[in-house]
This record gives structure tokens, C-alpha cells and sequence, in this order.
């Protein structure tokens, strides 16, 4: 039988149900747990800790439960070291830099951490530092492909220029949302460069985040300049306009559609031999549809 999930939602948990999820998850029959804004005692959340480190079949995790002392708490440590899950989510928890801080040895040592969603999490530029440390330069270990950061305005324009030379340098990252933090034109200037550089990162969340024609103008120059991975740019709820907005649309759609046709030559010529291919020089850039299941599916071979 495959692996089920389980998913609860703003209740108060009771030492029975408890039981019934650890269970669950010691006889590898739970794929997906969630638990967003329960309740339960420290007893229990140490429970629920030692259940996921056993799990094999977990792939992915979501606990906000709003206790971030009990995540910081030793039985809490346990729950990132001893098993391989797809996404780590504490989206919405008070988390802070210093609770960060004691889940980041775990996090950066885990062998199978390739999502990690820190959306209002109260981050600010030392929680930034930590991130950044599992953004590995290209040709090291592998790192996260996908990481949130959405709602976290205590992080400074320091901090997000960290951020972007990490993310210029990564190998790895393929998705960034960065959406609703007061970003202004200098960091997405910034981020330009970075992505300009990253010969992975596909998406890039940047709506709501006080960008203006400045900021989308030098967008637009990256895009039509510069050869990128980028195929998504979200740029809604910022005081720019939609001629703008619909030109760097236009010209990613024309990146997408030129690889597509590349794709399917280097298809034929695989099929046909014989076939000559005079640009010699031509790159492709391999495209994947529904990048959450795509990276599911990395954990599961």
C-alpha cells in the first residue's frame, strides 16, 4: 500500500491522537504530514519528533505550529538529522534568527533538504547568513533548488545583497520567492545581477515588493541581454507598467519557445544521426513542467 497523508489544521491535540500519528509514521504509512496551527504539549511535540526521525517514507513535513520554544527545545533538534524529506516548512512561525539558529546544524548537514519555505518567519540579516550557507558555491555539495522567504521585512538591503551573490553562486537553486518584502529598486538590482549569473534558477517571485519602471527596466535589459535559466518572473502589486511588465513577459515566452525547438532538434538528431547541425554553439537549457513534483520525483530514485 503507498503512503498516505495527514493533515490537520488549527486543533488542539490530544495525547490519543498523538499516539495514532506516531504509529503512523513508525510503520512508514504517512508521505505527507502536516500539522498548521495545532496545538499540543512539549510531551507530545517530542513524540511527534522522535515518530518523524523513524519514518522512512515521510517526504514531506509542515509544522507551523506556532510553538517555536518547543522546536528549539532538544527533542525538536532530532527532527531534521536522521530521515530524507522534500519540503520543510515553517511558513508563518515566529521563528526569528536565533530560532534559526538552532535548527540550522541540522538543516545544513541533512542529505535530502532541497526545499526550505521561511515565509514570515521574523528573519532578519543574521538569519540571512545562515541561509545563505545552504546556497553552496557551484561545484560543491548539492543545496537547496527551491527556497521562501516571502514577509520578512526585518531583513535589510545588506542582507538581501548576501543573498544575492549566494544565489549568483549557487548550482543549484531553481525557485526563489521573495514576494511582499520591501525589496525597492537598489536589491532588485541586485538580484538582476544574480540571476543574470545562475545558470539554474527558473523562478522568481518578486510581487509586492516595491519595485518600480527603474527596477523593471534594468529587468528588462538582463532579459533581453543575457542568456538565463529564469522562465518565470512574477512582478504583480509593484508600481509598474503593464507595457513593461508585458515586454519581459514577451521575451521570456521567446526564450521558452526557442529551447523548446532546440530541445526537439537535439531529439531528432538523436533519432537521426546523420542529421547535420550547423550551430555547433547552440545551448539548450533542460525544462521541466511542475517543478514541485519534479523535485519529488529527485527524492524518490
Amino acid at each position: 500500500m503507498l503512503p498516505g497523508s495527514i493533515q490537520i489544521s488549527g486543533e488542539t491535540l490530544s495525547g490519543a491522537e498523538i499516539r495514532d500519528i506516531c504509529e503512523s509514521l513508525r510503520e512508514n504509512s504517512v508521505r505527507l504530514l502536516s500539522l498548521r496551527g495545532c496545538q499540543l504539549s512539549e510531551r507530545d511535540f517530542g513524540h511527534v519528533c522522535r515518530g518523524v526521525a523513524e519514518s522512512r517514507s515521510l517526504a514531506q513535513l509542515n509544522l507551523n505550529l506556532g510553538i517555536v520554544s518547543n522546536i528549539n527545545r532538544p527533542p525538536g533538534r532530532r527532527l531534521c538529522s536522521n530521515f530524507p524529506f522534500y519540503l520543510h516548512s515553517l511558513h508563518g512561525s515566529p521563528l526569528t534568527d536565533a530560532g534559526l539558529a538552532l535548527l540550522n546544524p541540522a538543516l545544513s548537514i541533512h542529505p535530502s533538504l532541497v526545499a526550505l519555505d521561511l515565509g514570515d518567519c521574523m528573519l532578519g540579516d543574521e538569519g540571512i547568513n545562515l541561509i545563505c550557507g545552504l546556497l553552496p558555491p557551484d561545484g560543491a555539495k548539492s543545496g537547496l533548488k527551491e527556497l521562501t522567504l516571502s514577509a520578512n521585512p526585518g531583513i535589510t538591503s545588506k542582507g538581501w545583497g548576501r543573498l544575492a551573490i549566494a544565489v549568483a553562486h549557487s548550482s543549484q537553486l531553481r525557485v526563489l520567492n521573495l514576494d511582499y518584502n520591501p525589496l525597492g529598486d537598489q536589491v532588485a538590482g541586485m538580484l538582476a545581477v544574480a540571476v543574470a549569473s545562475s545558470r539554474t534558477l527558473e523562478v522568481l517571485d518578486l510581487e509586492g515588493t516595491g519595485l518600480t519602471n527603474q527596477s523593471a527596466q534594468t529587468l528588462l535589459d538582463m532579459v533581453e541581454n543575457y542568456p538565463t535559466a529564469l522562465r518565470t518572473l512574477i512582478l504583480a502589486e509593484n508600481n509598474i507598467s503593464p507595457e513593461l511588465q508585458q515586454q519581459i513577459s514577451d521575451l521570456l515566452s521567446e526564450g521558452e519557445e526557442e529551447e523548446e525547438t532546440e530541445a526537439h532538434e537535439v531529439t531528432a538528431r538523436e533519432k537521426n544521426p546523420w542529421i547535420c547541425q550547423n550551430n555547433s554553439s547552440s545551448q539548450m537549457v533542460l525544462m521541466t513542467s511542475g517543478l514541485g513534483d519534479s523535485l519529488l520525483a529527485e527524492t524518490e530514485m
